[in-house]
Parts: structure tokens; sequence; C-alpha cells
């Protein structure tokens, strides 16, 4: 069906970064979806094949065909200028224009510090905030990124080692020792790869990782358990990456690889932890219902099982209904959002304290305030977003990832709130933390609109080109 002018899709943050992005791509992808066709159906109206049509959504094929422009907005009730068609005019709101909150003066104070929070208040002098901003960039290129060039610091990391392995033709193993110790070793090394987000060497090394676990449990059937263990989490963290690099279609098929190998042999915590890929590949997908029901059911299901320690399970249990929480957010179901959100605060309280038990992700008090930052924002609570920000102590947390996901989803908040300043301040900081993460499209929309206060921001311009926000 085609989409009408007042179709929620056009006010959902995905729409809006799509069209801040200028992505024909993805607005063709979410108004698809939104219109329930399959890509074969839209192929069809169109005279294009679904693999045509896969290709141009995921930008892999580039879309200058007018025609087929004129076609997929006339099927699909696009407005033009959103596929390149006609000229923006920027006193003409289109779909996807929403309104930014403007919150009360929330003052916080930031984890490192006055610069990204601003505790110096909304009056401090603009010279100086120029000066701070001209520092924190320079701190940023020179400590961070030290002698790489820009190009090289905005490159992405190749996932076609993954796909070859997916179609079965991955995966060297020659002159690596088959035992259960270079499994285990394999996947401490995927973990550490991930939480220091050094994507491109993960992108290289999981292939072999995943052939090596699977041929564990094809040459030694005492270790089967191992093996179902070690290929669920290692799909499970291909899952992950695939996300963070955007390839939505390839983060499914590895998050029902991570399943099926859990099922196949793997304890309750591998099991739980890949049906939080499959719910986040389900949310990646626009399918927010069900990867709403599939975290949350199995939240339930390892509350009633007593085969795993404690710790371990309540960190499990946590982030589940934190993930869950955050896609009834991205659906605009407030009142799920808020009475999962509940759920992962209580388990948090049960468990204590931050917690990493062996063999699970991190969670615990400072995991719900993160996901309370990321809801807020997703409901256009900015000022609440923040004040959930001022209580994490970014120093704290136990990854790379994790802290530039924090100052991320701070600039976000900031962003929404039009604070320009305070944006690029978190985004410095997030680059600081780890380079490899604002490689990513958010902040990439970000940055875009920051470059119309190129004046007032000091280095706005460098630090478009350093994260491939230019290219």
């Amino acid at each position: 069906m085609a989409l009408h002018d007042t179709h929620p899709i056009w006010t959902t943050p995905e729409m809006r970064d799509a069209i801040a992005s200028s992505n024909p791509g993805a607005v063709v992808r979410l108004a698809r979806r939104a219109a329930e066709l399959t890509q074969t159906q839209l192929g069809q109206a169109t005279g294009y094949t679904a693999a045509s049509v896969s290709r141009m959504e995921r930008g892999k094929q580039p879309m200058r065909d007018m025609r087929l422009l004129t076609r997929i907005a006339d099927v699909l009730n696009i407005p033009p200028q959103l596929l390149g068609l006609a000229a923006r005019h920027a006193t003409s709101p289109g779909p996807g224009t929403v309104p930014r909150p403007h919150p009360g003066g929330t003052r916080v104070a930031a984890r490192d510090g006055r610069d990204v929070f601003g505790d110096e208040g909304e009056g401090e002098d603009p010279v100086r905030r120029r000066n701070l901003l001209a520092g924190l960039a320079a701190t940023t290129v020179g400590t961070v990124l030290g002698g790489a060039s820009a190009s090289s610091a905005a490159s992405r990391p190749a996932l076609t080692g993954l796909e070859d392995l997916l179609l079965h033709r991955g995966g060297d193993l020659t002159g690596t020792q088959l035992t259960h110790t270079t499994v285990t070793a394999a996947l401490d090394a995927s973990r550490r790869d991930f939480g220091t987000c050094r994507y491109d060497t993960l992108a290289r090394a999981l292939p072999s990782r995943i052939a090596l676990a699977q041929a564990l449990g094809r040459e030694h059937p005492d270790e089967q358990g191992q093996s179902a263990t070690a290929v669920a989490e290692l799909y499970s963290i291909a899952t992950r990456l695939c996300i963070k690099l955007g390839e939505d279609g390839l983060a499914a098929v590895t998050a029902d690889r991570a399943l099926t190998a859990a099922l196949a042999g793997a304890g309750a915590l591998t099991v739980a932890e890949a049906h939080r890929m499959v719910s986040s590949s389900w949310r990646r997908q626009g399918h927010y219902a069900r990867a709403t029901d599939v975290a949350v059911t199995a939240a339930q299901h390892l509350a009633a099982d007593r085969t795993a320690p404690e710790p371990q399970r309540l960190s499990v249990q946590g982030n589940l209904y934190a993930t869950a929480a955050y896609t009834a957010a991205k659906q605009g179901d407030r009142h799920t959002a808020h009475t999962l959100i509940g759920e992962a605060e209580a388990t948090a309280k049960r468990l204590g304290a931050d917690q990493s038990p062996a063999g699970t992700a991190f969670f615990g008090p400072s995991q719900v305030l993160l996901h309370q930052i990321s809801i807020s924002h997703l409901l256009g609570d900015a000022g609440t977003a923040i004040d959930h920000a001022r209580h994490v102590n970014a120093r704290q947390l136990p990854t790379a990832e994790r802290r530039a996901r924090y100052w991320i989803d701070v600039a976000r908040s900031f962003d929404q709130w039009n604070k320009p300043e305070r944006c690029y301040r978190a985004l410095l900081a997030a680059e600081e933390a780890a380079p490899q993460e604002v490689r990513r499209s958010a902040v990439h929309t970000m940055t875009a609109g920051l470059m119309r206060h190129d004046r007032t921001l000091p280095g706005v311009r460098s630090f478009a080109h350093r994260v491939g926000a230019l290219t």
C-alpha cells in the first residue's frame, strides 16, 4: 500500500536519520517496509529485480536512474525531493520534520568535566567556548589518531570474509591447533576486539575463529558442548559487529546461526543471549513487536532456569529486559518501554552492582542508566536523557565500546535539544574513547547537522572528514 503523508514512518528516528543524511536507499527501505511490500513486490512494480532493489537499499548500487526513482516515489508515495528528484526547500517542512524539544535548563556534572555538559551554564563566554572546542578537537586528533591519515581513520571494515563463511566458503585453519584452549583464546580475543572497538581487526579475524570453533565439534565429539557454546557466542559477536556496521541483512543471518548453534548443545545463558541477538536483528528490520516478544520471552524462561549461577543469570536476564525496553521505545510505546526498563532496573538491584560475570555481558545499574538515556532520547525527552547521563561515570564503564556509545547517546540527546556545541563536545569525547565507533551513520547524521555551525565549532570540518561524514 502507498504511504499517506501522516503515516508514522515519517516521524521515526530511523527515517529522520535517513532524510538528514540524504540516504535515498534507507528512505526507500523504510518506506517499503512500512508499506508492507517485499523487495520482490517493489521490484515487480518498478520493473527491477529484488536483488537490484536490495542493492539499492543497502547503498551497494547507486540510485541515479531518474525513471526508477520516479517509479519508486510513485509506488510508495515518497515525496520526490527525498530521492533527489526535486530541490529541498528549507521553509517547507516535509515528512520526517519533527520540532526539536527544548526541555528546561538541566545542568549536569560531567564524567570528566565541564567541557561536555557545561557546568558553567548557558551564559558562558562564546570566545572561551570556541577556544575550548578547538582545544578538544586538537587533543582528539593528536592523542587518539596519532599519525594515522584521515582517510585511513574513516575506512570501513570489510565483511567479505564473514559473508564467505556464511556461504560455507571461509575460515582458513592452516597451522592452527584444534584444541579447547585455542578456541577459548579465539573467543576471548573476539570479546576484546569488540570491547575495544577494533572492528577492522575483528572483521578480519572472525571467519577463521568461527571456523575453528566449528571444527572443534566435528573433530572432537567429546567437545560438542564447548564447540556449540563458542560458535554461538562468536556468531553473537558477529551479529553485534554487523549491527554496528549497518549490515542488517547480514546481522539477521548471523543471529540465526548463533541461535542454531546455541540450541545444538550450549547452556541456558548462551541460548538466552542468542535470543537477544535475534531480537536485535528483528528490531533493526522494523519488526518491533516481534523483537520485544522474543527478548521478554527469553528473559522469562531464563528466570525459571536454575542451571546457571545467579549473577550470570541476572546479568543476561537484565540485558534482555533492557533490550526489550529499547525496542519498545523505538516503536514509540512509552508505557511498555518504561515498564520493561523498570524490570531491568529491579534485576540490577538484585544483582547489586555492575558486573561482568564469566561468559556473560556487562550488566548492572550503569547499564540500566545507559539504556534510560537511549530510551528517553527515542521518546523525545532530551532533558530526561541528559539527567540520566549525569549519573553515569563514563570512566568506570568497562570497555571503550561502552564509553563511546555513552558519549554518542549524550550527543544525540544534545542534538535533539538543539545544543550543537554540547553535541560536538560529546562526539569528540566519543572519538577519544574509540575512533572506530564514531564511523557509524548516526554520527554522520549529527555531524552533517553540525557543519552548519562550522564558524562557532572549530575543527568540526576536520572531525567530519575523520569520521567519514564527508565521503
